[in-house]
């Protein structure tokens, strides 16, 4: 068991992600998320697309090219991330928590990370993390679907009625799926991509919402 990656992934590590919903405030707002049911529905897609094809795979390639010091590669990457998402408010809440992680990791652990790039995706910024604290690379992966299906089920416990139970039963009946989702990232390792409409839509809407918990 590595306890740095526990560290990391624990929900009081600050990264502040508890100030982001990723466009499911928006989406509980205009009805389109109002049942568990409805929940269970948009955290699929979270998992099969957006962490299966493109945060997934990021975290993958970026703890190789932390691994191998290929920091053009790392850059590329990063820089990909940010324009596969046409949301200024999910750009700048990947950044965010991206460089607060880093930083609070080099303020932990001094001199770490000491020749990494800056980078402005948070699943860049965590693969990097990962890497260089020798936390092995599946594991990563798992561990990023893991903090990023928690922190949706955390915000939806906020925006819709839902128990906690139920909530960490919807939890883990997502995270029993996330292996075989890894599976698929390592099987195809190909550059990562990204269509998920329905989220882009509800993510760059909720600057419209008239009274908000969340920044984005």
């Amino acid at each position: 068991m590595n306890l740095s990656l526990l560290h990391l992934c624990d929900s009081l590590f600050p990264v502040g992600s508890f100030a982001y919903s990723d466009g499911l405030e928006s989406a509980t707002t205009d009805g389109r998320v109002r049942t568990p049911e409805d929940l269970r529905e948009w955290i699929d897609v979270c998992l099969d697309e957006t962490i299966g094809r493109m945060d997934g795979p990021a975290v993958w390639q970026a703890w190789a090219a932390t691994r191998d010091q290929d920091w053009n590669a790392l850059d590329a990457l990063d820089e990909e991330l940010r324009a596969l998402r046409p949301s200024s408010a999910g750009r700048k809440s990947s950044s965010t928590m991206g460089q607060r992680l880093l930083m609070t990791w080099r303020a932990i652990h001094p001199g770490a990370l000491a020749d990494a790039p800056t980078v402005h995706a948070l699943p860049t910024a965590f693969a990097i993390v990962c890497a260089s604290a020798n936390i092995d690379r599946r594991d990563a992966l798992d561990a990023y679907a893991y903090t990023r299906l928690a922190a949706t089920v955390s915000g939806a416990m906020r925006l819709i009625p839902i128990g906690q139970t139920d909530a960490h039963a919807l939890l883990a009946r997502t995270l029993d799926r996330v292996p075989e989702v890894a599976d698929g990232i390592v099987r195809r390792d190909g550059r990562i991509e990204s269509f998920t409409p329905a989220l882009d839509i509800a993510a760059m809407t909720q600057q419209y919402v008239h009274s908000r918990l969340f920044r984005s």
